[in-house]
């Protein structure tokens, strides 16, 4: 039986109706990362999801994890390619399986400061490492701060590279952190972020290096008796996506996001010198560790001693990107 001409267009109007409500459904973009919404990182993940919610009403939803909720450090990069995430935000350390140019951050000594940093990242020559992991499905956003990385021990002296020989560091899992500490004669010890408050407590290592946020934030100054004000890495994330998903987002949309994005990077890497600056003050005001100043002979000890460290990855790095970022000190 053939229904009446009104008939079909009513159906015709529902059909059209429910493809439009469809279409009209926001673009989720979850982005999990493994640390407190407190800190540098959560607060700029949050102002992420205000300005890109903002900038396009309706047309995106982005729904941020923070504290490991979905995913921890050993799972999130799996869940992004195989597309249960859009973004993540692992330290710089996690990216050299999947390019070497990466490890050139780990490198000692290389930055002068914060500001070198920035110009570095902003230049030609540090955009194409947001661009490096593309032939691994992986697409960077952004770089975040967390800050310069001090050196931590629970001995009284902590000057030169020789009072750390013989010492045992925790690091992240990273081959130049590894060569960094055993050019100096010390033993690195991998080990997860969450641990070692409790091993530097308990002596199964005797230092670490971090950022003072980081430091403070997690008491380490409570169980370390020295601080030297190193300078001597940095501690940076990279904000990532699945490039295939980014790349088959609507132009509009993906122009939205990165302009959310550029916004949002710069909000939280002011607050991150801010964080650092105020807890360097609130290490140093609790009394318990000492915060050790170097001079400019005890500076270039330690460059000195990490000269072996350069040429051994400069290979893999790049010496033109190794140039490109000494430069930024300049």
């Amino acid at each position: 039986m053939r229904l009446p001409l009104k008939h079909i267009l009513a159906c015709a109007v529902l059909a059209f109706g429910a493809t439009v409500a469809a279409h009209a459904q926001p673009i989720v973009v979850k982005f999990s990362h493994v640390v407190a919404d407190k800190t540098p990182k959560g607060q700029a993940s949050l102002k992420f999801k205000e300005l890109a919610e903002a900038k396009l009403p309706g047309k995106v939803q982005v729904q941020v994890f923070p504290n490991s909720q979905l995913f921890g450090d050993g799972k999130e990069m799996e869940a992004l390619l195989l597309g249960d995430v859009q973004m993540i935000a692992p330290s710089l350390s996690k990216f050299d399986r999947y390019t070497k140019k990466i490890q050139l951050f780990d490198l000692p000594f290389l930055f002068d400061d914060m500001a070198a940093v920035d110009r570095f990242q902003a230049s030609a020559a540090g955009k194409s490492l947001l661009d490096s992991i593309k032939g691994r499905g992986l697409q960077g956003l952004a770089f975040w701060h967390n800050g310069m990385k001090q050196l931590s021990t629970n001995k009284d002296k902590l000057e030169r590279p020789e009072d750390v020989k013989g010492l045992k560091f925790r690091i992240q899992a990273s081959d130049v952190l590894e060569a960094q500490f055993r050019a100096m004669g010390a033993n690195p010890q991998k080990m997860a972020f969450s641990e070692v408050y409790q091993a530097l407590q308990t002596g199964v290592v005797d230092g670490q290096e971090n950022t003072w946020s980081n430091m403070y934030s997690q008491k380490f100054h409570e169980v370390q008796k020295t601080i030297a004000e190193t300078n001597h890495g940095v501690l940076d994330y990279m904000v990532v996506t699945n490039s295939k998903w980014w790349e088959g987002l609507p132009a509009d949309v993906r122009k939205g996001l990165s302009e959310a994005m550029a916004e949002a990077t710069e909000y939280g890497n002011k607050l991150a010198g801010d964080f650092n600056e105020r807890d360097k003050k609130l290490i140093s005001e609790a009394g318990k560790a000492r915060i050790q100043q170097l001079t400019k002979d005890d500076v270039a000890a330690w460059r000195k001693a990490m000269e072996p460290v350069w040429k051994k990855f400069e290979g893999d790095i790049g010496k033109d990107l190794i140039d490109a970022a000494l430069k930024s000190n300049q």
